[in-house]
């Protein structure tokens, strides 16, 4: 039997039955017991038995990702990453200098790129991609992963010719001119590319999934919940990789896997399912993508985008196959996570829902960036959740505006609304698309604005309070996952994952404090994995 005694903080439970207590006991990875310090070192206490002080630091239940992509977050410990980049040029020079040590025909492969963040110049050309990199082939996520840059010998390498036959729900961009590519490649039409990229080495992909593991940690998460097969080497391998990481290895993130559906009848021959697994590692739901972005218009609305007229964006699957998919999985009892961004895509999906029968897991909308008021109230429902991104506030304003009208912008990214009406919503990063670390989502979340701006906030109406974003980043995490008997809140008999702040968040008088907020201490299983 292990018993630790972490005491002297200002510890948020989050447990409406005790929400601030100053020591936790716990015993075994759980927790035994909270309350004040005299009390919790009279009953507990004992010769021997650690007693660690968190010098009058805050600490919360531990924090909670309820999307991302670690395997985008580890790919960045091994290619070029342009997230953030201000201009074509400054992309450019990154790519040059990656290119200048890179030899001949081997992949220069990058992501991040995202030309609303351009202060100068549009996304580069192929000629310019060409100019930088003339020797080796180069392929470039959007940040979004939704739309990608490539160059000629990328093409040339793809066998790439004007009859190509392009994959379903993808598209090669042309110039109107000459018809020539552009070197832009949106949605599935990066297949033609990808299929020729050869795969990074299972040893190579393990140890970079290991550090984006440990990066997380490093920054007070406790639990992700992650979607990689497809960037993994299918379920096979992606469940092995995981398995040896967690279970066997040193790593302690909670991680619970969502599955993209063409893996499905996979899972099913190797007896898994949602729930499958142990505390550190699950199966969870089966992953669907409804439709786009809004980046490049493919986010499926149902009123004609303002700034392209006559143009919806697209739908992801035919409305039979959408339905056939969502069949299949309940057909399975599998949970569903589908990616939804724009309001049609939602309503399309929620309508083959309440065609299908309940699972024992909740179904999860995914990005539910563009509402309508009767999309909400569908919302509220016990057996769905929204998995909302508070940092896309940041790299979608202003220029999203344009793209639905003011009168729809109402509708954006409208979390304070969903909590309102009773949605359950869960806060999560899109890493790699938006930056891991949960206290720039819980700063969107609280400001509405990126750090460097001082307005008010996008619709300010929509703001959350330091309470309802802590929320979402933990209880709203284990709602995602059915496990809110197990973590979400600091409450005796619940797994002792707790999160130290060098800061009390409570206690801030601008929210703007939490960009110098710290992680003093990860604590997973009651050890301190960080801090």
């Amino acid at each position: 039997m292990t018993r630790t005694i972490y005491t002297n903080g200002v510890i948020h439970t989050l447990d409406a039955e005790n929400p601030l207590v100053e020591t936790v006991v716990v015993e075994n990875g759980k927790i035994a017991d909270l309350g004040t310090h005299d009390e919790m070192i009279l009953q507990w206490g004992r010769a021997g038995t650690p007693v660690i002080d968190l010098q009058g630091k805050m600490a919360s239940p531990g924090l909670i990702d309820s999307h991302l992509h670690l395997s985008g977050v580890a790919f960045h410990f091994l290619d070029l990453n342009v997230t953030g980049v201000k201009s074509k040029n400054e992309m450019l020079d990154k790519i040059k200098e990656r290119a200048d040590a890179t030899p001949p025909g081997k992949w220069l492969i990058g992501m991040g790129w995202d030309e609303n963040l351009f202060e100068t110049g549009t996304i580069p050309t192929i000629e310019e991609l060409d100019q930088v990199a003339p020797h080796c082939p180069v392929y470039l996520k959007r940040v979004c992963h939704h739309a990608f840059l490539v160059n000629s010998k990328a093409l040339e390498i793809s066998q790439y010719h004007p009859a190509i036959e392009v994959p379903t729900g993808g598209s090669v961009v042309l110039d109107p001119q000459t018809q020539k590519p552009t070197g832009l490649l949106l949605e599935s039409a990066s297949q033609l590319i990808t299929r020729h990229i050869p795969e990074k080495t299972y040893e190579e992909m393990k140890f970079a999934l290991g550090q984006a593991m440990k990066y997380s940690v490093s920054l007070g998460l406790t639990g992700a919940h992650t979607n990689d097969p497809a960037y993994l080497g299918g379920l096979d391998q992606t469940y092995r990789m995981y398995h040896e990481l967690l279970n066997e290895g040193e790593h302690r993130l909670r991680c619970n896997l969502l599955i993209d559906y063409p893996y499905l009848k996979r899972l099913q021959e190797k007896g898994m399912y949602a729930g499958y697994g142990n505390e550190r590692l699950q199966i969870g739901s089966i992953k669907i993508f409804a439709d786009g972005a809004f980046g490049r218009r493919t986010a499926l609305l149902s009123e004609a985008y303002q700034d392209a007229p006559g143009h919806f964006g697209d739908a992801m699957h035919e409305p039979e196959t959408l339905f056939s998919m969502i069949k299949e999985a309940r057909e399975h009892r599998m949970p569903i996570a589908v990616h939804t961004i724009g309001d049609k895509a939602l309503a399309d999906v929620l309508d083959i829902l309440d065609q299908m029968p309940k699972v024992d897991y909740r179904d999860r909308l995914i990005h539910v960036s563009l509402l309508r008021e009767d999309l909400v109230k569908r919302l509220a429902d016990p057996s769905r959740i929204a998995d909302i991104q508070p940092r896309f506030v940041v790299g979608d304003f202003p220029w999203v505006k344009e793209r639905v009208g003011e009168q729809r912008g109402e509708y954006l990214y409208a979390w304070k609304t969903l909590l309102s009406a009773g949605v359950l919503c869960a806060g999560g990063s899109d890493a790699p698309v938006e930056p891991v670390d949960p206290l720039l989502g819980i700063h969107a979340a609280l400001t509405r604005r990126a750090p460097s701006e001082t307005h008010n906030g996008w619709y300010e109406k929509e703001k959350l309070s330091m309470y309802e974003a802590l929320n979402v980043f933990t209880i709203g995490g284990a709602y995602a996952t059915n496990e809110e008997h197990l973590k979400g809140t600091i409450s005796r008999g619940k797994l002792a994952d707790m999160t130290v702040y060098s800061k009390d968040l409570f206690s801030l008088e601008n929210p703007d404090e939490l960009l110098e907020t710290k992680i003093a201490m990860t604590i997973i299983d009651g050890e301190i994995q960080n801090g």
